[in-house]
């Protein structure tokens, strides 16, 4: 009976559950976009402009920067999305009738969200034009003079987003499915009980249950890595060798995600079920699919007890930015803690079985 009512739990309740989640929680448009500030000129018409961006609802102003360094800095890590620059003859060059630059540099490596950015940039240098221009007829040339400049991914190919992304998401199907039926599978083929007379102790079982896993996700990482490489043209600009030794900690947390599902679900059936539920807020909650910057921030709170959000961070700032540990470090810690938990919970409540 215990076994019929979960079951029907996963058949009707949780597609249900989906439904509702996904169907507040998928947006296109984004706003509030992390935005970081150089501004040279401290003058009011710079002001003035920074006043526009923040307006629009598009580009959050969360920090100000002294200097070209700490705009790198904030966008490297993930921060920020965008930074903008205003020179300091902003000002001057305004009030001499000239086209006044200011650089704004918009983070491609996420295609949505910057094309979100600069279409809205180059609307506001168009619109704060337009202004000026009504006033002075005898103008030539566009006052604003907005220069964008997408980072990591210039021309938007859609490849160099997609396929790192793609790759969690293969070992994610891979670890999590796969790991959740091997439990259930000893439990309904009789070995389980074969298993708990042995000498085996409960974590020796679960080391040796996802170990030959691990090797599986490193192999699946290599094939997709050459394929990105060699056939979509994929670049890797940061550490091969760190991108590897950080992958470690997605494949234990997806690992330990598929053990805990074991634990639970009484049979095959149930376990591919939850594997399910798991996967799909994976793929549309992540940022895989649509950005989290558009979603409500309930559900952009909520994707971060989801191991591939960390880990898109994490191979899209080593492939396309290039980057190091040191920018990496709370997601890597967030894994290590959500791999550290689910193993532990997972072994004691297998010990408990045995027991």
């Amino acid at each position: 009976m215990r076994r019929d009512r979960m079951t029907l739990a996963l058949v009707f309740v949780m597609p249900l559950v989906q439904l509702l989640l996904f169907g507040y929680a998928i947006q296109t448009e984004v706003k509030h976009i992390p935005t970081v500030v150089f501004d040279q000129s401290l003058s009011p018409e710079s002001r003035d402009l920074l006043q526009t961006f923040s307006a629009s609802g598009y580009f959050d102003i969360t920090k100000v920067e002294n200097s070209y360094d700490g705009i790198n800095q904030s966008i490297d890590s993930g921060t920020a999305r965008a930074g903008i620059i205003i020179p300091p003859d902003f000002d001057r060059e305004l009030k001499r009738g000239q086209s006044a630059p200011v650089q704004v540099i918009v983070d491609a490596s996420d295609s949505m969200v910057s094309n979100q950015a600069i279409a809205i940039a180059n609307s506001i240098g168009l619109i704060k034009s337009q202004e000026i221009l009504a006033r002075q007829v005898n103008l030539t040339a566009a006052p604003y003079d907005i220069r964008v400049r997408p980072w990591y991914n210039p021309d938007g190919i859609t490849a160099y987003y997609m396929v790192p992304a793609i790759l969690g998401i293969i070992v994610t199907m891979t670890m999590v499915i796969i790991t959740s039926m091997a439990i259930v599978r000893e439990r309904e083929l009789g070995t389980l009980e074969q298993l708990m007379v042995t000498p085996i102790k409960s974590y020796e079982l679960m080391l040796g249950k996802i170990i030959p896993y691990i090797v599986l996700g490193y192999i699946q990482i290599t094939v997709a890595l050459l394929v990105g490489v060699f056939v979509f043209h994929v670049p890797i600009r940061g550490s091969l060798l760190q991108l590897y030794l950080l992958t470690l900690f997605f494949i234990t947390a997806s690992l330990g995600l598929g053990l805990m599902i074991s634990n639970i679900a009484r049979n095959q059936m149930q376990a591919i079920q939850m594997s399910f539920f798991v996967m799909l807020p994976s793929i549309l909650l992540s940022g895989f699919m649509f950005p989290r910057l558009a979603m409500p921030d309930f559900i952009y709170y909520l994707s971060y007890i989801i191991p591939l959000t960390y880990y898109l961070d994490i191979i899209r700032g080593i492939i396309l930015k290039g980057i190091g540990f040191q920018y990496l470090i709370g997601q890597v810690s967030a894994l290590f803690i959500f791999s550290l938990l689910m193993l532990t919970v997972s072994t004691l409540k297998f010990k408990k079985k045995i027991a």
